[in-house]
């Protein structure tokens, strides 16, 4: 593979697998245009060298063949907005292709002139592309000279437009984007180059979604902060009275093996010490605070509380490396979020202090934006299930397509 920001594209056609699967209200307006603005930066690189581009990209989940809603033509106006801000009168031209392969794709890619770009139309329109078909990755291919895989979102899966189509290139004309390159560095140096001491910030619902994650972090970091939903599984395993909080029975055991495995390991684990409770799941609900082991019948546990917040922040504090991923509690209702932001504020303090922060996983991502803080930690990724797959120790289809 080349890299990317030695390469010169000056007459080439860069074909970019980005992911602009993002989301649309019911009148195709973009709500939130992360991804898209994520990888700008990759793209006015190649039409700067002299160099075109085509981008092919997914967009939801199509069942059956196209569907105006998940067209990317809806995204055309918004990526010329993008690509021409700040420029006096807008000069990068954006053309689209209603298919992404065929004979309008080929010819549209192949009447391209330097410092133009085509958007291809939604590749799940094809089945072919989730399955990863061989000959539906070769008729992509043939659209550039240069295939650059800008897209960790989707480098955890084996499709034809991440995991195939580079074979198609020789290893010179195969690299990952600027995207890509900063997700992969930021992800290998929390893995394999994490400063002690390293602390893991871990939330969401589920121990199931996250027993992989744990389980490779017990080898890396020096503290691990359980919060959010799957907290309460932690708790009633060590014999805690949860009320009605989320808790997977199923994985209780699960829970006791990984604390077991944490002491052996000598790794802390933290939970909550308490927790604010709820009468019911809503935002009008009554709320009290009370110990995370001891919440009464008919009460929820929705978000860490302020003991818990002080202790967690201490640790954070002292860490030279942080990896957050999930929140801490239903950060979406206004009474269950100040366990999040402070978790959010004690992560920013920290890398301002000199630590490395890697924030990842939608909600967590979704937290440092709603509070204003995702230009104070060091790195916010891009793809939720992808991080989650690299840091439960997975080789990612995307990624070695490119480097084998």
């Amino acid at each position: 593979m080349s890299e990317f920001s030695d390469f010169n594209f000056a007459g080439h056609k860069a074909l970019i697998r980005v992911d602009f699967n993002v989301p649309l209200d019911e009148n195709f307006n973009i709500t939130d245009d992360t991804r898209m603005r994520a990888t700008i930066p990759t793209i006015k690189k190649i039409l700067a060298d002299g160099g075109s581009v085509i981008l092919m990209s997914h967009l939801g989940r199509p069942k059956d063949g196209p569907a105006d809603k998940y067209s990317l033509k809806h995204l055309v106006k918004h990526l010329y907005e993008l690509l021409n801000a700040g420029k006096e009168g807008g000069n990068t031209k954006v053309f689209f292709a209603d298919d992404c392969i065929g004979s309008q794709a080929g010819l549209t890619a192949s009447m391209l002139k330097a410092g133009e770009v085509l958007l291809l139309e939604n590749l799940r329109f094809y089945k072919e592309e989730e399955k990863g078909d061989e000959a539906f990755a070769e008729k992509l291919s043939r659209l550039g000279d240069v295939y650059v895989n800008d897209a960790f979102g989707t480098a955890h899966r084996a499709h034809a437009s991440t995991a195939v189509i580079a074979k198609f290139f020789a290893a010179d004309k195969r690299m990952f984007g600027l995207l890509m390159e900063g997700e992969v560095k930021s992800a290998e140096k929390v893995l394999h180059e994490a400063e002690k001491p390293f602390c893991a910030i871990i939330g969401g619902a589920k121990v199931s979604d996250k027993i992989l994650i744990i389980e490779n972090l017990l080898e890396k970091a020096t503290d691990i902060i359980i919060g959010g939903g799957m907290a309460y599984t932690f708790l009633k395993a060590r014999g805690g009275k949860i009320g009605s909080s989320l808790c997977e029975d199923d994985r209780l055991q699960t829970a006791l093996d990984i604390l077991e495995k944490a002491k052996q390991k000598n790794v802390s684990v933290h939970l909550p010490e308490d927790s604010v409770v709820a009468d019911k799941f809503a935002a009008d609900a009554n709320t009290e605070v009370k110990p995370s082991d001891a919440i009464p019948d008919g009460w929820m546990g929705l978000d860490i509380g302020p003991k818990a917040v002080g202790i967690f922040n201490e640790i954070i504090g002292k860490s030279k490396t942080v990896l957050w991923n999930g929140p801490m509690g239903v950060f979406e209702m206004e009474k269950f979020q100040s366990g999040t932001k402070a978790i959010a504020e004690a992560v920013a303090a920290s890398t301002a202090n000199g630590a490395f922060s890697l924030v990842g996983g939608g909600d967590s991502v979704a937290a440092v934006n709603k509070f204003n803080l995702a230009d104070k930690v060091s790195y916010v990724s891009t793809g939720g299930g992808a991080m989650l797959e690299y840091f439960e120790g997975k080789v990612l289809p995307g990624i070695k397509a490119v480097k084998d």
